[in-house]
């Protein structure tokens, strides 16, 4: 194969990640683990790729000796890690640990196969003043192997417990400061003053001893993640840094020699300053953090800008200049070359830059979305200018060759002016912001309706005098509650927000506050008051707690004759108001049509539908049980056709199930990466509630440790007020204590009992329903009539024992197995039949749960078929508490 046909296929691949990254974006939402799989195929795809290419070339350069088996080896490499790559991914995405080993392994082990190849290279080869640089890429590919290593442990661990956090911490450090960051620093100290084209004075100093001081931050880094001990960690961080740092000084120095003229070095200085930065974050995260899961979600949040601002711009900065030298074709292809993936290259540096920039700043989910798109889109514009590249080397390649006399060559022409491209770049950047802003006024404070809507009243003469009102908000009430403004005043709230939890205020009329933060302020201009009109607060369920607010207009016609003006006040009535990017007004009919429009009693889920697995896995034999519970709002479908936004705890509703014996003790770390305040209590412990069970605002984390003293089925939920809300929107699980003595049996499941009160397709609880105890779904773990759809599965004979809890948060269950007989039935903490009782052939028919009770039934059938189980209210189970038991021969 010819050299550039060879690099072609083999550059390829980086462009082939990098596509497929744009393509996962632009679908995330329909792909679970989505945000995991976008770092993965940008870093262990498109970026561990071109780390496998051009330290293998580099290292070729600076050898002055092609390795053994050259080109066969290298492509060999490339196979294997990108086999064990989508194995990885596929892994993960599907939650098969078998194909995460597998890969894992693979992209492991070739990673010490690249790192012996460049060892044996070295052998023999010419030394030369820049040769001591290759160690860099032996380094980096024995961190991949060990940071491979720690991604492995953590995806057999399943997102549990410190260990887990310790683990990530751990191998995001291998992977982004050791494989890329050490690659990085080793080519970067030849690639930067040669695309700057300015002289090495001697030696670089990344030459020298600056690779010892960078492996031992490294090692420290890894031993504190060992250990259990942060301020190791942090420790091994500064010292990466104070490395890290001769290496950038040097660097800014060729800088101040020749300044960056294309897109190359922009994106490469750009990446470096980045680079820097999240370094200092991780290090300070992790100082800083009261606990090693709170450090793992501060460097968590880190991770776009060390994808993004770091790694994504290093390679498209390198591939920039260096495509187009390995093209090759003479000087003509490669200007050529070079002026096509320097197209607009300022332009794209400032709006991924300034983007990345502006998503730092505290700003609406909404923005956020739209600059990441803009992010994206301008990153996935090298696809384009990378074919367009070679498309025109291949032409100008293939164009006679032209002798041009000295004398005769044209003057070189004056580079274009930045500034136009700046301003445009700022224009594009300043253009999505308002877009952002227009689409969620009230993230930044604006209100979205005109003076006139907000008085209520276009009749009322203004008079020209303002009254200026002070609204505190505490303990879910505004106070004060009743505010009198003569009509025709122009009226100015100023609010304070003096609660531990977010709150915002709605008016029927239209006007939305911005969603104050504890301790945050906010004044809201109204407007001209022409008539009476309410308010209150939208956020998850805040009103039904009494947090209402009344503008009473002094001097107005009548009552009737505001609320004429200002239209229906009812709560059926009242226009439902965002209160910021994921809660809307609950409480309002007006919120949209609610879901429960769209339920079909006799819909089928889809062929693909998987029901939640009710299978029971027996307790460990552990005394101690760690997992961390990470509150997330995650939108998930209900019903056939029918999705409601649930606040979860690990993604799901119910919660991960918990289980042990009597005398164990559970360490459960709480993290609210939800939008408002949560909390927990496991009835499982008994503990002061004060401390554990206090709400925790979202970027907060808790410990919650309690010892089972007492056996049985208890329930675990959120109890943020309001707590029936809370619980209604998926904010439960189940504690599992085995009582002593308890017999083994054939089969074990649990069903968890909940009710589901829609809002909007997509939205969140409608809490005027919650209040009124008027569900539209009763379901078993949490989804309607999933378990008549893909029934469980039993076998004549066989004993088979089902837990049951009623998580609520109003309707009791139950529980009946039709055509089945219970021998055993086991009610909160005690058996109330076992074995046919005292008889020998007593039976039950229903295991009857008020709300937060539970227990287990146990049977056994004679027959084979299939056998319905159900909550015995009947009209529950007309609305999807009910599922099927398949008895097989």
């Amino acid at each position: 194969m010819k050299d550039k046909l060879w690099h072609i296929v083999s550059g390829s691949l980086v462009p082939a990640w990098l596509a497929a990254a744009v393509v996962f974006t632009l679908l995330h939402r329909m792909v679970p683990s989505s945000g995991w799989l976008l770092v993965h195929l940008l870093l262990l795809g498109a970026v561990s790729t071109a780390i496998l290419i051009w330290s293998q070339h580099f290292a070729d350069t600076l050898l002055r000796r092609k390795a053994l088996g050259h080109r066969v080896s290298l492509g060999l490499r490339l196979g294997m890690h990108t086999l064990g790559a989508v194995l990885v991914m596929t892994g993960m995405v599907a939650g098969w640990f078998p194909l995460v080993l597998v890969g894992g392994i693979l992209v492991g082990l070739n990673a010490l196969a690249h790192a012996a190849v460049i060892v044996g290279q070295t052998r023999g080869a010419m030394p030369g003043r820049f040769a001591p640089l290759i160690r860099y890429y032996v380094a980096s590919a024995v961190t991949l192997a060990a940071g491979v290593t720690l991604g492995i442990l953590m995806a057999r661990l399943d997102g549990g417990g410190e260990e887990y956090e310790r683990l990530f911490i751990g191998h995001l450090g291998l992977n982004l400061l050791g494989w890329v960051g050490l690659t990085v620093i080793g080519t970067i100290a030849l690639l930067w003053p040669t695309v700057l084209h300015t002289r090495i004075e001697g030696a670089t100093v990344a030459a020298g001893r600056t690779l010892t001081v960078l492996l031992g931050g490294l090692g420290l880094l890894t031993l504190g993640c060992l250990v259990d001990l942060r301020l190791v960690v942090a420790l091994g961080v500064l010292v990466y840094l104070v490395a890290l740092g001769r290496v950038l000084w040097e660097g800014i120095g060729h800088l101040r020699r020749a300044p960056a003229v294309a897109f190359a070095g922009w994106s490469l200085g750009a990446a470096q300053v980045w680079f820097a930065l999240c370094t200092l974050g991780f290090g300070l995260q992790v100082a800083l953090a009261p606990s090693w899961t709170a450090a793992a979600a501060g460097v968590e949040t880190l991770v776009p800008y060390f994808a993004i601002g770091f790694a994504a711009q290093i390679l498209l900065g390198a591939l920039s200049h260096l495509v187009p030298v390995v093209l090759g074709g003479g000087p003509a292809a490669l200007k050529a070359t070079a002026a096509e993936l320097d197209r607009g290259g300022l332009f794209r540096v400032v709006v991924v830059n300034g983007g990345l920039a502006l998503s730092l700043l505290p700003v609406s989910s909404t923005l956020t979305v739209a600059l990441s798109m803009l992010i994206v889109a301008t990153l996935a514009s090298f696809l384009v200018l990378f074919a367009r590249a070679l498309r025109t080397n291949r032409r100008v390649r293939a164009l006679p060759l032209v002798r041009i006399a000295p004398g005769e060559r044209p003057a070189p022409g004056e580079r274009p002016r930045m500034t136009g491209r700046m301003l445009a770049a700022a224009s594009v950047l300043l253009l999505t912001v308002t877009v952002g802003i227009v689409v969620d006024p009230a993230s930044v404070g604006l209100s979205t309706v005109s003076t006139q809507a907000a008085g209520t009243s276009a009749s009322a003469a203004a008079t020209g005098h303002t009254t200026t009102v002070a609204v505190d908000m505490v303990e879910t009430r505004f106070v004060p509650d009743r505010i009198e403004v003569p009509v025709g005043d122009e009226l100015v709230i100023t609010l304070t927000n003096s609660d531990d939890m977010v709150h915002n205020l709605v008016l029927e009329s239209g006007l939305v506050s911005g969603s104050l933060e504890p301790g945050a302020s906010e004044s809201v201009a109204v407007g001209v008051i022409g008539a009476s009109v309410d308010g209150w607060c939208s956020i998850a369920g805040h009103r039904l707690l009494g947090m209402e607010l009344s503008i009473v207009a002094v001097g107005a016609e009548s009552v009737g004759a505001a609320s004429a003006g200002s239209g229906d006040t009812s709560m059926d009535g009242m226009a439902g108001m965002a209160a910021n990017g994921s809660h809307t007004g609950h409480g309002t009919a007006a919120t949209g049509a609610s879901a429960a429009d769209d339920l079909d009693p006799m819909a089928e889920p889809d062929a693909d539908f998987a029901a939640r697995d009710a299978t029971l896995p027996p307790a460990t034999a552990a005394t101690v049980h760690r997992r961390t519970l990470i509150v997330r709002n995650v939108e998930a479908e209900v019903a056939p056709g029918v999705t409601q936004m649930l606040w979860t705890f690990n993604g799901a509703a119910p919660g991960p199930t918990l289980r042990g014996t009597v005398g164990d003790v559970f360490e459960i770390t709480l993290v609210n990466k939800g939008t408002v305040g949560h909390s927990i209590d496991f009835h499982a412990g008994a503990v002061a509630p004060d401390d554990v069970m206090r709400t925790i605002q979202p970027g907060e984390s808790l410990v919650y440790t309690f010892t089972a003293t007492r056996s049985g089925i208890w329930l675990y939920h959120c109890s943020t007020m309001p707590m029936s809300v809370h619980i209604a929107n998926g904010m439960f699980g189940a504690v599992i204590i085995d009582p002593p003595g308890l017999a083994a049996v054939d089969r074990e499941y649990l069903v968890v009992q909940s009710e589901l009160y829609l809002g909007a397709q997509g939205g969140e609880v409608d809490a005027v329903k919650v209040a009124a105890q008027t569900p539209d779904l009763m379901v078993f773990n949490g989804y309607a009539n999933q378990y008549a759809a893909r029934p469980l599965q039993a076998r004549v004979g066989e004993t088979v024992r089902v837990w049951v809890l009623d998580a609520g948060p109003n309707v009791g269950s139950a529980f009946h197995v039709v055509g089945g007989q219970f021998h055993t039935v086991y009610k909160e903490g005690d058996y109330t039949l076992k074995d046919g009782g005292s008889t020998g052939t007593g039976g039950a028919q229903v295991l009857d749960l008020a709300a937060a009770q539970g227990g287990f039934v146990e049977l056994s059938f004679t027959e084979a078929g299939h056998y319905p189980f159900v909550s015995h209210i009947m009209s529950d189970a007309e609305k999807g508490a009910r599922g099927i038991l398949e008895v097989l021969p």
